[in-house]
């Protein structure tokens, strides 16, 4: 039976991947975090309860221990990379480091984006982080051959969040909250961008079809459904499963970037350096290696899964006052605006 470590291995996606894996059989799975997040899986794991910014400590935990995969969830800076690979050489068969599709060209030369796209965003720090971490490994790759796979996710949810373009820190409870009171909802530009939106059990089906894959060695693949809406098209889908029509606002994409900047809120990263951006994913080479890829889950089921969870479980319900008075704030301001033209 082959043996995975999964760096991470609760969060958003790797949850299901675990899930996935466990349920498919022939493999061993092991996970290696703080143990924060238990009772998750059904199946057989093994639990290493360690910090991987420690790594003496977790250099004796997996002392006299092979993987034929190490899966790393939660690596976002070179040093990250640096210190797995020094934990990792000649010890795996494959290591797949997941990166993220926010580190392609902002704005790309063509809103179709490929493996072969560009990469540079001069707005997220976060995704130029990712972007040194692939050049790290692939660098290692070509000269040592680590058996490096790099996979680029896009905007994945599960059942714990409904996906929306602007939340604050406690998550997008409060955009939701807003949407059931009948209060204005903010979407950025005029609301007309694309975006895709993949649902965790779906990309699940891509990551494990690459594990233990020999031809996924020192390639980059993204990892995304094949639905793409435009972000009306999501908010007023969130409306309908609520059994609300919500009411949107449009708001320029700079103006919240500046707004936000005030409130301690990275909208220049997370819009104008990701979804503020129309893109398709062209996700052909992904498919050749994992055929079965697809979208199972599209949108209009996957967030009323989401809201079936999220009203069952009161934790997820975060309520977010600070960012629903920012939300009213940027609502009163652009009225402001508007009432400068009435005549």
């Amino acid at each position: 039976m082959r043996r995975a470590l999964f760096i991470g291995g609760t969060g958003t996606i790797s949850t299901s991947v675990v899930r996935r894996l466990l349920e498919s059989g022939g493999w061993e799975v092991w996970l290696l975090n703080r143990g924060s997040r238990s009772g998750l899986f059904d199946g057989p794991v093994h639990e290493i309860h360690a910090d991987i910014h420690d790594p003496g400590a977790v250099s004796a935990a997996l002392a006299g221990k092979d993987f034929d995969c190490v899966c790393e969830f939660i690596g976002f800076t070179e040093a990250d990379v640096r210190r797995d690979y020094e934990l990792f050489r000649g010890r795996t068969g494959q290591y797949i480091f997941t990166s993220s599709a926010s580190a392609y060209h902002k704005p790309a030369a063509s809103y179709i984006v490929s493996e072969g796209t560009s990469l540079a965003n001069p707005y997220w720090e976060y995704s130029r982080g990712k972007i040194a971490c692939e050049d790290f490994l692939m660098r290692k790759y070509r000269e040592e051959q680590f058996p490096v796979t790099i996979v680029r996710p896009s905007h994945t949810y599960c059942e714990r969040s409904i996906p929306t373009a602007l939340h604050g820190a406690k998550g997008s409870w409060q955009v939701i909250s807003r949407m059931m009171n009948g209060k204005p909802v903010i979407v950025h530009g005029d609301g007309s961008s694309l975006w895709t939106l993949t649902f965790s059990t779906d990309f699940a089906i891509g990551y494990c079809g690459l594990m233990g894959c020999e031809a996924a060695i020192g390639e980059a693949f993204q990892i995304t459904g094949d639905e793409t809406l435009t972000w009306d098209q999501i908010y007023r889908t969130i409306g309908g499963a609520l059994g609300v029509t919500p009411h949107l606002l449009h708001v320029s994409s700079d103006f919240l970037a500046a707004a936000g900047r005030s409130a301690g809120y990275d909208f220049r990263g997370a819009l104008l350096g990701d979804k503020a951006v129309s893109v398709c994913f062209d996700n052909r080479k992904l498919k050749r290696l994992v055929p079965q890829m697809r979208t199972n889950v599209p949108f209009h089921e996957g967030v009323r899964i989401a809201l079936a969870y999220i009203q069952e479980h009161p934790e997820c319900r975060r309520e977010d006052p600070d960012f629903d008075a920012w939300c009213d704030k940027v609502v009163r301001a652009q009225e402001a605006a508007r009432h400068l033209f009435d005549a």
